[in-house]
């Protein structure tokens, strides 16, 4: 609050609270990324659940085991089906070592899971918040992020890539907590 008073004054109009960025499994948070993409958040856990009823327990194995026809008729596009089935092989045959991820660097990271086919930058990063409680993300691609500094900044027009980096300087270390109280300014 001391480093930013623009963003000080959302915490004091939000409270102050530890954000609860929560525990998520990394193949079930990935599983929910590649589901919820360009959805809404009632049409994504839809879908969620009726894919996880066609197997006894989520994971890569079971996924691979469940029929494309079956994917596709829980809600599935035959894309998403094809990017989670690309997901599930690499972390069966250990292309994915989901587990190793916690010992990389945040752009390794990035670099590892963008390399699954429909994973981009933005779910690395949402990854990196949301699963592996990374501190200092700056997901300057997230449209709640960006709605949020041209509210900080009171600003007209969207504002830059470059501009945000800029004014998010002073939050490092911990810019994933500012962007968490930035998407409370779109509540």
């Amino acid at each position: 609050m001391r480093a930013d008073p623009r963003l000080a004054e959302v915490i004091r109009r939000t409270g102050r609270v530890r954000p609860d960025f929560g525990r998520r499994d990394p193949f079930d948070a990935l599983v929910r990324a590649v589901i919820s993409q360009q959805l809404s958040t009632r049409a994504a856990d839809t879908i969620r659940g009726r894919v996880v009823a066609l197997m006894p327990r989520l994971s890569p194995d079971a996924l691979l085991g469940v029929p494309v026809t079956a994917l596709r008729a829980a809600g599935l596009s035959g894309q998403k089906a094809a990017y989670l089935r690309d997901l599930a092989e690499r972390v069966a045959d250990g292309r994915l070592d989901l587990h190793a991820l916690q010992g990389l660097t945040d752009e390794e990271v990035i670099e590892v899971i963008v390399a699954v086919k429909g994973f981009g930058r933005w779910t690395a990063q949402m990854f990196l918040m949301f699963c592996l409680h990374r501190p200092d993300v700056l997901p300057t691609g997230d449209l709640g992020i960006v709605k949020g500094f041209q509210h900080v900044l009171a600003m007209k027009r969207r504002p830059s890539v470059r501009t945000m980096e800029r004014a998010a300087k002073v939050w490092r270390p911990y810019r994933s907590i500012a962007c968490w109280y930035l998407w409370r300014t779109q509540e």
